[in-house]
């Protein structure tokens, strides 16, 4: 099992908790299937099961007759039902006592990454009587934590991506001298097989806009759509990934330049915006956890977008301000968010996130992204920071 009961039942205690109660059905909830560790166990799931950690005392388990042996790996007591007659009266008595247990449950699907139990589920547990509340910072504190080597491996991947956006960049500029046709797809390809030769896993290929295509924040080029990188216009680069390595973090970086000497003013008005929302964003989690106030991914988007709206940039903002980073390129500790959801978890130490605020015009989009890391009540950004649009082929 992946879940140390008697640091769970602690957490529970800390939050007043009558249980956290993992549920899933033939794979309705991942976070619970890792948790209880039957990720990639090799056992047939396809049946409801349920197992409650207690603030204190043993865990229980129930699970369906034919499938009765699924959760033996983890400690507790076992339940068995089979009709649904009996599968009611099991988990009443699962539930007899609790008052406020924890799953897999976002209010109004406020934040879907957490949002894992279905409705029907959560209304047939109330009718027991229980108030079901988000088990969102749980998840958090013992399903999105880095290891200490996930973060070792976090800075190893991203020391390989700034070399490939270092590469790319290169390779534009060389094509332009050289008066050689270079697409977007050719060079997404490239980066990809960089990424790939340098020992790192990425869930998709990166995004290469060139011109308008970098106002498409995840515009993706094709054999057939992608358009040739010219002269005087921006291109925008984002690439991720992460070691093929037991718990490795994934680095995600956006990058941009100007094919020209001269940056429009336009582009570098924007830029120089989006390059003062992420540094207000960094400073309010840094400045806030340093203060050991609770900082919420909701605080941390507002700090960026206040910085673009009073700049007039509004109606140009498309996304949140940045997601989780962990194992999985989007996970599950909490995002900058307070504008596509509104994500009120704290940061935790040892999660990861990104902060990337953008704006976004008919002919051309902006992007700057790092990545930090809690550390203690500190928030450390992992690799550099971009400070002004790159002039591709005018400097080194």
């Amino acid at each position: 099992m992946v879940l140390d009961v008697s640091q769970v039942q602690a957490a529970l205690r800390d939050a007043r908790l009558d249980g956290w109660l993992l549920y899933d059905f033939r794979g309705s909830n991942p976070i619970a299937r890792r948790l209880a560790g039957l990720d990639g166990s090799g056992k047939m799931a396809t049946r409801r099961w349920y197992y409650l950690i207690p603030p204190s005392g043993e865990p229980r388990k129930l699970v369906h007759a034919i499938e009765r042996h699924n959760l033996d790996d983890l400690p507790g007591n076992t339940a068995v039902y089979a009709g649904h007659a009996s599968l009611d009266r099991e988990l009443a008595a699962l539930m007899d006592g609790r008052r406020r247990v924890a799953m897999e449950y976002s209010p109004n699907n406020a934040i879907p990454y957490v949002s894992r139990v279905d409705a029907g589920t959560v209304e047939q547990l109330r009718s027991f009587g229980v108030e079901i509340v988000s088990s969102g910072d749980l998840v958090q504190q013992f399903e999105a934590r880095w290891t200490p080597a996930g973060l070792q491996s976090h800075r190893e991947a991203s020391e390989i991506l700034y070399r490939v956006k270092d590469e790319a960049f290169e390779t534009i500029a060389r094509a332009l001298r050289d008066g050689r046709s270079l697409t977007e797809y050719e060079l997404q390809q490239q980066m990809a097989a960089s990424i790939t030769s340098a020992g790192l896993f990425a869930e998709d290929e990166p995004v290469v806009g060139a011109g308008a295509h970098s106002g498409d924040p995840h515009w993706q080029p094709s054999p057939t759509e992608a358009r040739v990188i010219g002269a005087n216009e921006l291109i925008l680069l984002d690439l991720w990934g992460k070691q093929t390595i037991p718990g490795a973090a994934y680095a995600d970086i956006t990058w941009v330049g100007f094919t020209g000497d001269r940056v429009p003013d336009e582009m570098t008005r924007a830029f120089d915006a989006i390059v003062r929302a992420r540094d207000a964003a960094i400073a309010l989690a840094q400045d806030g956890l340093a203060a050991g106030r609770d900082v919420r991914g909701c605080d941390v988007d507002r700090a960026a977008r206040d910085v673009l709206e009073e700049a007039g940039y509004g109606a140009y903002i498309a996304h949140r301000t940045g997601h989780s980073l962990g194992e999985h390129l989007h996970g599950n500790s909490a995002n900058m968010d307070d504008y596509e959801t509104h994500d009120d978890r704290r940061l935790l130490p040892e999660t990861g996130f990104t902060v990337e605020p953008g704006l976004y015009f008919e002919t051309f989009g902006v992007r700057t992204e790092i990545n930090v890391y809690i550390q203690g009540r500190d928030a450390l950004v992992t690799g550099p920071r971009q400070a002004r649009i790159i002039r591709v082929g005018f400097e080194s």
